[in-house]
């Protein structure tokens, strides 16, 4: 069975992985998918929003975990345990909503010791993205615990809850914003923040009180401008998300009164729209990276910090709704697509 995305999803039988719509020509690696899960974009891919798929039909779902059933790569074997997140799965090709999927190696990576299936895609793009955000604040941010507080805006969706639980981890003091504080606040101060408040509120000011050492910013919009303000001297600030608008507004005094560092943050490396580098060790560089990403989850985030980031688990059938509410901003952490659960 596979979800087919497009102005009208469907969901349809296929007797094989070959059958399904947009087939990655280069594909080596064949997954009997256990799991998918339901990010923003995949939203916008199953509601047939316009510039984020080559081409329709095509099987949505930009992550998905299970276990490999067919090989032609030396790097895995059947049995595997693996996981795909970005690489433009669902985009340019099939993509998780499918209980099988057939990919390259190179988008491939082994699921570390320990982390699940299900854990997996619990955590997905939104767990890589924190992840790597986190590893900017700490790399080109140079920001510590000792600096002090790091503020995770949208902290009620999942990418938001993952940066919590996984700044907590790392021991940082962190204050989560969202404009639902009253609701998650107690799930959040689960997850290990220190503080929950409301959404930041827009300002003319070029320069607020300065607050946050760090900041991961899933918001964008007015919420981006107004933590870039309030950032205290060097701090830095993680730019990934977009759910309050692609735009913002700023001057430069941020940046060259406080040396604010502005970092922004893509996890669907190393494929982009001009394919792979002809510099084969730059995107193996980036696998490297993505394996470390990975390793940095399961190290920090124990079984049970990822059990109290809240996740639903639907199965193909309540895709499209749940697609509807995500892009409606009414979906609180995490969804997992249970790719059997038809």
């Amino acid at each position: 069975a596979a979800a087919a995305g497009s102005p009208t999803s469907v969901l349809r039988e296929f007797e094989s992985v070959s059958q399904l719509p947009q087939q990655d020509p280069d594909a080596t690696v064949e997954v009997e998918v256990a799991y998918s899960d339901l990010n923003y974009k995949d939203g916008l891919i199953v509601l047939g929003r316009s510039g984020v798929v080559k081409a329709f039909p095509i099987v949505p779902g930009i992550d998905f975990a299970g276990t490999v059933v067919r090989s032609r790569s030396p790097h895995f074997q059947e049995g595997d345990a693996v996981a795909l997140t970005g690489n433009k799965a669902g985009q340019y090709f099939d993509g998780g909503y499918a209980q099988r999927a057939a990919c390259q190696a190179e988008h491939l990576v082994k699921l570390p010791p320990g982390l699940s299936t299900l854990q997996a895609m619990a955590l997905g793009t939104a767990g890589m993205t924190a992840t790597m955000c986190v590893r900017h604040l700490e790399t080109a941010g140079e920001v510590t615990p000792r600096l002090g507080p790091v503020l995770v805006t949208g902290a009620s969706g999942g990418l938001g809850q993952i940066a919590v639980a996984l700044l907590a981890a790392r021991g940082f003091e962190v204050v989560a914003s969202t404009g639902r504080a009253e609701e998650h606040g107690a799930g959040l101060r689960a997850l290990g923040a220190t503080e929950v408040i409301g959404r930041l509120k827009a300002s003319d000011k070029a320069l607020q009180s300065q607050r946050w050492a760090g900041v991961v910013d899933t918001v964008g919009g007015s919420t981006l401008a107004a933590a870039i303000t309030q950032t205290a001297y060097r701090g830095a600030v993680a730019s990934t998300g977009n759910a309050g608008g692609p735009e913002f507004s700023s001057t430069v005094f941020p940046f060259i009164l406080r040396g604010v560092r502005l970092l922004g943050v893509d996890s669907t490396m190393p494929w982009n729209l001009s394919g792979y580098p002809k510099d084969e060790e730059r995107w193996r560089g980036w696998q490297r990276e993505r394996l470390e990403l990975w390793q940095t989850m399961a190290d920090c985030l124990s079984p049970e910090a990822i059990a109290a980031v809240h996740t639903d688990t639907i199965g193909l059938r309540e895709v499209a709704g749940h697609a509807e509410r995500i892009l409606a901003g009414r979906v609180a952490g995490r969804v997992v697509v249970d790719v059997n659960q038809v």
